[in-house]
């Protein structure tokens, strides 16, 4: 077990490098010349060149390239254009907000979409599992920013309970903490606890129909023991799955949610870098979140042994 996990962290090498590549090449074919941007409006052709030459945009590319990933190598993301500051630096200032804000909201989504497809499943057919599948298509077809207003609207403007905009750190307290993380929270989490809702229904249904199920509820075993230590172990898999995918989803809602609710995270600060064409900010960032986002992956590959001992890589 212990050699495949190590194969598997190096075989992220190389995928890591492939992304750092395909970012690097992305940003630099996009239309726009961060140059041009941070001469302004009244500069002259002289102005911008020294500009370029200052920022290294005139060099080759693959020259710009290897420069680039050298400094990744040794753990360097490269200097913001616009701040001055290293682009870790601001990575390291905006993760709290982003972390705290995507742990909280997959741990709602998971709490939440995980009971309401186990009782969808068992009461296949009856009113309680079309209620629960109307409102996982409604949450999983209604936008983020939408939702993000309405709440807003209801639970800070009317009724006057959360804050509309801001972040507290958990070193603020815990309550400041949860009270301005909530209701993004709740925004990010919907679409994803629908998709976990809908998986966990039919990886269970596919399970509840087997004999050791119904051999359990003939030995007389409370219905709760039987779904949760006999059926949802049986058909985490899928389930498990679909969280680890479900992240991605996660981080991309982070940008619309922490732009409607003002949140200093990393969503907002790849915005900002993206209207300014921040080059290092945006490849450091892209950079980060799809380490993390191969990470989990290993993480959920790693489980299936865990939960099911039938498999062996």
């Amino acid at each position: 077990m212990l050699a495949e996990v190590l194969r598997r962290l190096m075989a992220t090498i190389p995928v890591m490098v492939v992304v750092a590549i395909a970012v690097f090449a992305l940003l630099h074919v996009t239309p726009g010349d961060p140059a041009v941007i941070i001469a302004g409006d009244y500069a002259t052709a002289d102005d911008i060149a020294r500009i370029r030459a200052k920022l290294g945009l005139d060099r080759p590319f693959l020259t710009q390239v290897g420069i680039w990933l050298s400094q990744v190598v040794r753990g360097d993301l490269g200097t913001s254009i616009f701040s001055g500051l290293p682009v870790s630096t601001l990575i390291k200032q905006r993760a709290e907000a982003t972390v705290s804000l995507t742990i909280l909201a997959m741990l709602i989504s998971v709490g939440v979409g995980v009971p309401l497809g186990i009782v969808a499943a068992w009461k296949k057919g009856s009113w309680i599992d079309r209620l629960v599948m109307v409102v996982a298509v409604s949450g999983f077809s209604m936008p983020v920013f939408w939702l993000g207003f309405v709440l807003v609207y209801v639970f800070a403007i009317s009724f006057a309970w959360l804050p509309v905009q801001g972040y507290q750190p958990l070193a603020a307290g815990l309550w400041p903490f949860l009270r301005h993380l909530i209701l993004p929270a709740v925004t990010l989490s919907v679409i994803y606890m629908a998709l976990v809702a809908r998986m966990t229904r039919a990886s269970m249904l596919g399970v509840l129909g087997e004999d050791y199920i119904r051999t359990a509820f003939a030995k007389g075993l409370p219905p709760g023991r039987v779904l949760v230590r006999h059926a949802l172990k049986n058909a985490s898999l899928p389930v498990v799955t679909i969280i680890g995918i479900g992240f991605a989803l996660l981080i991309g809602g982070a940008v619309v949610t922490e732009s409607v609710f003002a949140l200093p995270g990393l969503g907002r600060l790849t915005v900002d870098a993206i209207v300014r064409r921040d080059y290092p900010v945006i490849q450091g960032v892209l950079l980060i979140v799809s380490g993390v986002y191969v990470l989990i992956n290993l993480v959920i590959d790693m489980l299936y042994v865990v939960l099911d001992p039938r498999i062996r890589y």
